[in-house]
């Protein structure tokens, strides 16, 4: 009777089946919260950071109008030289601004979707091995890290890096549990994903792949050398996702196609292996704004432009407040997982993933901090997810067996040094939320001697939220002072400015006849990095006339390593007749190039690249440009990434720091060949010479 009652009736409140659901139920509604939650934060105050990185917005501006310029990642719609990267990161931005118009919104909204999506594929990655708990608390972790929520708000190829380091991990545990005639799809798959990462930024993606392989080495289901040979199936993926590009662009036309900026001899391969691979690890990158030592690897000892390389390196200034507050909880509970799981099948994808994700995380942790070339603080971004993830499992493994002696001191071990941490990375900044730092403290001593004790549920879950809230106090703080600041230029920094950030010196110190050069960049007293000072936001001055151009949107903000904005007037005389030159403009550097572009939305040459060391245009190829009336006007850049015109590298600056150092560069021998050849007019600060009118 009771079987057949079972057969004929509708599933109740009561079935197992309903019981099963409502856990579900209501994990997809917390997600539904975290992800509509993220969603708003990172849109909240968006255009606050106008174009943020003009250097890329000018290039998805070219994008949207060229499909050449769209391909390469041109910095201009003439396809004069491409930006400094392979051009996947440019393309959302680029589509986005093709169907909605060139916007502030337009060239961000894109990467907050892909912040969203991060999370979400992060919480999908997890849970799958872990449960929702874990899925959850990775996401939240993820979504409130400063360096993330400032990157999912800003135009640089990082986010999109991320997002395809996590697709390859997803993809990874996938193949990991497939069934032996999926796991070379998803394998291939993996390899895919990071092979299109490869089109985002280059070799960082790389980072991940020993973490990928050895996963698999040690977790795959198949015999030691079929699992072997199963990687080829993710190595043929990877050339596939990256090699389809690089042969297009290898064999296209040199003729028909632009430079490949940040090479010395138009060379895909040269970028990928010297500006954009070794270079950044031994400090010898050709042609850049200078390494650690300034374009010279590092001596024993030397403090480099870019902070000092050393296993403390994403804990100091520059560094800490971005990415640091749990990094030594992810290690901890890194090393209790492993343990934890030290007797399961060799296969166990709880251990698996414990492998992908610290492998992920040591393997980058480590590169970022002994690498000798240019190293920017958000470059962390690309740990965020190793840690939230690392975070998530290790918190509920310890709740999950908070009943025995081991994990309550491992909890407790983790809170201490997470609040030591925050009280540490907090006492930086002593004039931002100056009570936190105190509230962390006491709240951690509390919660971290309460956590040692066999507490009835009810006080062991308000211990638990209590952790929760003292390890993410210092988080939020700085992701809300990110969310209601903007940012702009090319190394933007999450959080209040610290003594010591910028990468320069720690201690706030500047060298000698700094201070009068840093006091004219817009920082203040002190210079980079002193307290209250904001570096890259809005404020620091950029080219002569920079201005907010209300009626042709947001601008960029000035500063070091950004462009800024031309006055109405400069716009007017360029967009003078300008639809009838293949280049209304021409100017040294990309950065002061996009300033002038954006405002116009017609193609200005940035002579040099970025930096304006790169060969191209050769001074005799500029001229030939000249002569057949290619280019409007020269427009005399900054005298160092958007500074006035004329102001001096200070005594102290690493050699190399500026851009045309060199008088015997291409770009320098065109600025000399102008001002010698045509007449100069000053147009509201600027100094133009009209290349049709010669003396």
């Amino acid at each position: 009777m009771t079987t057949v009652l079972s057969e004929a009736v509708p599933p109740t409140a009561t079935t197992a089946e309903t019981v099963r659901r409502r856990p579900i139920s209501r994990e997809l509604i917390a997600l539904a919260v975290l992800l509509i939650a993220t969603a708003g934060a990172y849109l909240w105050n968006l255009n606050a950071s106008g174009w943020a990185n003009s250097f890329y917005a000018a290039a998805a501006q070219a994008g949207s109008v060229s499909w050449k310029a769209f391909f390469f990642g041109s910095s201009d719609a003439a396809n004069s030289i491409t930006v400094d990267k392979t051009p996947a990161a440019l393309w959302p931005m680029a589509l986005s601004i093709r169907l909605f118009g060139l916007s502030s919104w337009s060239v961000l909204v894109p990467q907050v979707l892909i912040g969203v999506g991060s999370v979400a594929l992060l919480w999908a990655t997890v849970r799958r091995t872990y449960g929702a708990a874990a899925g959850l608390l990775a996401g939240l972790v993820l979504a409130v890290t400063p360096v993330a929520a400032l990157m999912f708000r800003f135009d640089n190829p990082d986010a999109l890096l991320v997002l395809l380091m996590l697709a390859a991990c997803w993809a990874m545990t996938r193949a990991l549990t497939a069934s032996p005639a999926a796991q070379l799809r998803w394998l291939a798959l993996c390899g895919l994903f990071v092979g299109f990462g490869f089109l985002a930024k280059q070799l960082q993606v790389l980072l991940v792949v020993p973490a990928l392989a050895l996963t698999y080495l040690v977790a795959g289901r198949a015999r030691p050398l079929r699992r072997v040979a199963q990687l080829f199936a993710a190595a043929a993926g990877l050339v596939v996702g990256a090699g389809w590009w690089i042969a297009v662009a290898m064999l296209w036309p040199v003729g028909s196609r632009p430079y490949f900026g940040g090479s010395q001899h138009n060379s895909i391969l040269e970028l990928t292996m010297g500006y954009n691979g070794l270079g950044r690890l031994n400090g010898q990158e050709t042609g850049s704004v200078g390494g650690g030592g300034g374009g010279g690897a590092l001596k024993a000892g030397q403090t480099g432009a870019w902070g000092d390389p050393g296993i403390d390196r994403l804990f100091q200034p520059a560094q800490g407040g971005q990415i640091a507050w749990l990094l030594p909880a992810a290690l901890i509970l890194l090393v209790v997982g492993l343990i934890a799981y030290g007797q399961a099948p060799r296969v166990d994808p709880r251990r698996a993933g414990l492998v992908l994700w610290g492998g992920w995380l040591v393997v980058t942790g480590l590169t970022f901090s002994f690498m000798k070339g240019i190293f920017h603080q958000y470059y962390t971004v690309a740990l965020a997810p190793a840690v939230a993830a690392l975070t998530g499992i290790g918190a509920t493994l310890l709740w999950q067996h908070r009943d025995r002696l081991w994990a309550r001191i491992a909890a407790a071990v983790t809170l201490a040094a997470t609040a030591a941490t925050a009280w540490m990375l907090l006492s930086r900044t002593s004039d931002f939320v100056p009570w936190l730092r105190w509230v962390v403290l006491v709240a951690g001593i509390l919660a971290t001697v309460a956590l040692l004790m066999p507490l009835p549920r009810p006080l062991a879950t308000v211990t638990a939220a209590t952790a929760v809230a003292v390890a993410l106090a210092g988080p939020v703080a700085y992701t809300a002072d990110t969310l209601n600041t903007g940012h702009g230029g090319a190394i933007p920094s999450a959080g209040p400015m610290v003594p010591g950030g910028f990468g320069f010196p720690r201690g706030g110190k500047l060298p000698p006849g700094m201070a009068e050069w840093a006091e004219q960049m817009g920082f203040g007293p002190g210079g980079p990095g002193a307290p209250g000072q904001h570096g890259n936001r809005p404020g620091a001055p950029g080219a002569p006339g920079n201005q907010h151009d209300g009626k042709r949107g947001p601008g960029g903000f000035g500063g070091p390593f950004g462009g800024g904005t031309p006055s109405d007037q400069v716009v007017a005389l360029l967009d003078r007749d300008g639809a009838s030159y293949t280049w209304v403009a021409a100017t040294t550097g990309s950065d002061n190039a996009a300033g002038y572009q954006l405002a116009t939305r017609l193609p200005v040459m940035p002579i040099g690249g970025f930096n304006g060391s790169d060969p191209s245009p050769t001074l005799e190829q500029f001229q030939q440009y000249v002569a057949a009336g290619k280019i409007h006007y020269y427009v005399v850049s900054g005298g160092m990434f958007g500074t006035p015109g004329g102001l001096e590298l200070p005594p102290g600056m690493p050699e190399g720091f500026g851009r045309g150092g060199d008088p015997n560069s291409p770009s320098a021998q065109i600025s000399t060949w102008v001002k010698e050849h045509f007449c100069e007019q000053t147009v509201d600060g600027v100094t133009l010479y009209d290349l049709t009118q010669p003396k």
